[in-house]
């Protein structure tokens, strides 16, 4: 009997705990908590969508490695990977949002043996998988639409498989093989998959075994080829377009054709004077603040899609425990257990070129991380004290359930602004009286309204791109969609009414004046996002 008991109580049964408490409130109401997709879901899903019907994106490139999208670039892996279940499921929400909630859970899991691999200690490994399933900084991410979850999902499996080849060096080609999935999945990994290669591949370097050698030059040059696509998107198909958003580079500008074609023509405006010790104080600024009390424990991310408001990224004892691990890791001067504490602090410099900072989205790297060396804190404890573990167990689940229960009443109302749910109700809820118009006018407000249009009309792509006109596009490169079928997007004015059979949708900033709108779409706090007004 106690041996059965000693069996169900394995490790192998807490993790399946610990995988099931994740699904379980990752998958609960993903169809309606976020409320809507923002745009750029809907970007990845109706690309996605494109893919498993023609074979082709949004714009007619046949199985892009970039996809275009607005202009900005999206990258490969996560829209093919919704592709897959968009062919099981249809397009929609479900469809869109699970890629992210799998990605997430195999980071658990891959977190878990990272732990372990690296501490020898299951109970270790269990913390770590339990702190990063708890989080309140990944919690976001592993249940919307991110394409961050891919990235970060292969960021740790490469660095577990580097970890893995100082046995098996032949691992090393899989390492870097992971890690150039993870640059494909989310830009912020451009900048640390080529930092963590380099400091990985110096485990592996031993000068008398020359078959070391061999692997690590022939994953570099792997590594290499791999950045081939990214060179000629910066080069030749305006990769520099959102280089404006950088703090270092203020002065540089894209330029694009009419068609919204890019081409490589970068301006350097020498008129401006450029500060530079300026932006390095703001780049050091940025990247300090990632630390700031007020980031992780107070307000967190000021952005809604990015964290529910009024909750700090972490919680107070994830500070405690942190630092109580980083203090045993030090005290044991082993240079691969620094591992932890390394890719901690390298975790926010793809977010420190940018403007907008703190930014959890672009520093999510530092979670898995840290929730490791929380665990180490925490094993530390449960060695003194034997009650440790579950009382550390029941004081995050409190957390955790208080940030949930929070989660599931409150997200939605406060943060549909900022999911574009105004979007959702429109295309729902006046569809089926589209037919009756010969015009329909929404304004750009709110900017790429037409995504919206294809994704909640599920409007077959070839069609589409058969009727599509664009606007100039501007210096960032947004593709800016003016028109397809009978929708125009575009700002209102009162010679639209005149027209008959037109239906038009305005924003609070192109109101109509002294016209009484037909009806109104609100957004969940009950405030405005559209006035409806028609003329048959």
């Amino acid at each position: 009997m106690a041996t059965s008991i000693s069996k169900l109580l394995s490790p192998n049964f807490f993790l399946i705990l610990i995988c099931l408490f994740f699904l379980l409130t990752r998958l609960y109401k993903i169809n309606e908590i976020p409320p809507s997709l923002y745009w750029d879901e809907a970007s990845i899903g109706y690309n996605a969508y494109s893919i498993s019907q023609t074979g082709k994106d949004e714009w007619g490139e046949f199985l892009p490695i970039h996809f275009r999208a607005f202009g900005e670039f999206k990258l490969p892996v996560y829209i093919y990977t919704t592709a897959i279940f968009i062919k099981l499921f249809g397009l929609n929400e479900f469809s869109i949002r699970l890629p992210a909630v799998l990605f997430s859970l195999m980071t658990v899991l891959i977190t878990y043996l990272l732990a372990k691999e690296l501490f020898r200690d299951t109970k270790l490994a269990l913390f770590s998988a339990f702190f990063l399933t708890c989080s309140s900084w990944l919690f976001i991410f592993s249940r919307a639409g991110y394409e961050v979850s891919a990235g970060l999902m292969f960021f740790i499996l490469g660095v577990y498989f580097m970890i893995l080849a100082i046995k098996k060096k032949y691992l090393i080609i899989f390492a870097t093989l992971s890690l150039i999935l993870s640059i494909y999945s989310y830009n912020s990994f451009r900048i640390l998959a080529p930092i963590a290669l380099i400091l990985l591949l110096f485990l592996h370097i031993q000068p008398i075994k020359i078959k070391n050698y061999f692997l690590i030059l022939s994953a570099l040059i792997i590594f290499i080829i791999s950045l081939t696509p990214i060179v000629r998107l910066l080069i030749y198909d305006a990769g520099f377009g959102r280089v404006q958003a950088f703090t270092l580079l203020p002065t540089i500008q894209q330029v694009y054709d009419l068609s919204g074609k890019p081409h490589l023509q970068l301006i350097f405006d020498r008129s401006k004077s450029t500060d530079w010790n300026k932006n390095f104080t703001n780049i050091l600024t940025n990247y300090f603040v990632h630390f700031s009390p007020s980031f992780l424990l107070l307000e967190g991310d000021s952005n809604s899609r990015n964290h529910p408001q009024g909750f700090g990224q972490l919680f107070l004892t994830d500070i405690f425990l942190a630092l109580l691990g980083i203090f045993i890791i030090k005290k044991q001067r082993k240079l691969l257990l620094y591992l932890p504490i390394i890719f901690l602090f390298l975790g926010p410099i793809p977010a420190i070129l940018f403007k907008e900072a703190p930014h959890a989205l672009r520093s999510l790297t530092v979670v898995p991380f840290l929730s490791i060396l929380m665990a180490v804190g925490a094993t530390s404890i449960s060695k003194h004290f034997k009650k440790a573990p579950f009382l550390i167990i029941f004081i995050y689940l409190l957390f955790f359930v208080y940030f949930f229960q929070n989660f599931i009443s409150q997200y939605n109302r406060e943060s549909s602004q900022d999911w574009q749910y105004g979007y959702k109700g429109l295309f729902l809820d006046y569809k089926d009286q589209f037919n009756k118009f010969d015009k329909i006018i929404i304004s750009d407000e709110y900017a790429q309204p037409y995504i919206f249009a294809l994704y909640y009309l599920r409007y077959h792509p070839e069609k589409f791109r058969n009727e599509v006109k664009y606007n100039p596009v501007n210096n960032r490169g947004f593709s800016a969609v003016s028109k397809f079928d009978k929708f125009e997007f575009r700002k209102i004015n009162k010679e639209d009414l005149k027209a008959k059979k037109t239906l038009i949708f305005a924003t609070n900033l192109d109101k109509l004046d002294n016209i009484s709108p037909y009806a109104e779409i609100k957004f969940l706090d009950e405030k405005t996002a559209f006035w409806v007004y028609n003329e048959n």
